[in-house]
């Protein structure tokens, strides 16, 4: 691929025929008001398109990339031992003390407080199991200590530290191009042609509990489309947005893909499954960093969602959805 069609694609990702030409008087206006509260010396916003360019390499990816890290630990191989529990916290203890040296050092600027961000809601997700449950109790529970992760970091953000780096923008970023609204066509194809073979032939579909009645098929949907949801939230307007502070796009992208996909194989996509979650969690990072749409990466995500629920269905019913090309 030339630079040219490479950014011809990002282009129609950005919607600059579209969105971004309507709306630059509007975005203007906010700007006036969202920096009324923010301290002169505040880093420039993650959401801006004129940052400066990162450089590639800056000693803030030496506590970064070990913050990154701590997740597997915490994450993936959780409950192996005791050992990678307290390493776990260990990287990620040591990442935000080699944060705040570096900070008051000057080799980085306001690095530690968005490595503290980040680390408390990885930490919160980390008091409970996100292995499918759907139990009435642990669905409850769930639910509120995803919520926390999200909403403690933001709260920090916006009446602490009095800046707005992690925003949930529910409005804008129409409208969709035809490229994307052909990649959603192409999630919904590529979903229905891979994920059935993945969960059958790799047997992951155990990974979620069995699900025979009406209540039981119900709560499953709600809580793969609520996870879906959450980690947009989490992964994507908060990890990521924080990182991308301070570190080049592609960077940012590969340190919360690390999370993400540590998440997502403990939740259940184990296996082969890191094939289609690396990928999918980089190109989710891209896509925001591109459309700056949070409605458009949710749709995207919870597309995938809709055929992961579909397959966990009929993998546990004996193939009762006729429309997949694999059944159990």
């Amino acid at each position: 691929m030339t630079a040219r069609s490479a950014g011809s694609i990002a282009a129609a990702f950005a919607g600059e025929s579209g969105w971004e030409g309507t709306h630059d008087s509007k975005r203007r206006g906010r700007r006036a008001w969202q920096t009324r509260d923010v301290p002169a010396a505040s880093l420039p916003s993650a959401h801006s398109h004129t940052a400066a360019p990162r450089p590639a390499l800056s000693w803030g990816l030496i506590p970064a990339a070990l913050l990154s890290s701590s997740a597997l630990l915490l994450f993936a191989l959780r409950g192996t031992s005791p050992a990678v529990t307290v390493a776990g916290y260990g990287m990620l203890a040591t990442a935000l003390l080699i944060a705040w040296l570096f900070d008051r050092s000057g080799r980085s600027d306001g690095l530690f407080r968005d490595l503290l961000l980040i680390a408390i809601g990885m930490v919160i997700v980390s008091t409970i199991s996100v292995e499918a449950d759907i139990g009435w109790v642990n669905f409850f529970l769930l639910g509120f200590v995803l919520a926390a992760a999200v909403a403690v970091p933001y709260l920090l953000s916006r009446f602490v530290f009095r800046d707005r780096a992690i925003r949930f923008q529910w409005r804008g970023g129409w409208p969709w191009t035809r490229v994307q609204w052909g990649y959603l066509a192409l999630v919904l194809f590529l979903g229905w042609l891979i994920l059935p073979f993945y969960f059958i032939t790799s047997g992951v579909y155990l990974n979620w509990p069995a699900v025979t009645e009406w209540h039981e098929i119900a709560r499953l949907f709600v809580g793969v489309n609520a996870v879906g949801t959450w980690d947009e939230l989490f992964f994507i307007l908060t990890v990521f947005v924080l990182f991308k502070r301070h570190f080049p796009v592609w960077q940012a992208n590969l340190l919360q893909m690390v999370v993400f996909v540590s998440f997502l194989w403990e939740l259940g996509y184990q296996s082969w499954g890191p094939l289609l979650t690396i990928p999918f969690a980089l190109l989710q990072g891209w896509i925001y960093s591109q459309t700056r749409s949070l409605p458009y990466v949710l749709a995207v995500h919870l597309l995938f969602d809709l055929v992961v629920f579909l397959v966990i269905v009929h993998a546990r019913n004996d193939g009762i959805i006729g429309i997949f090309l694999v059944s159990p």
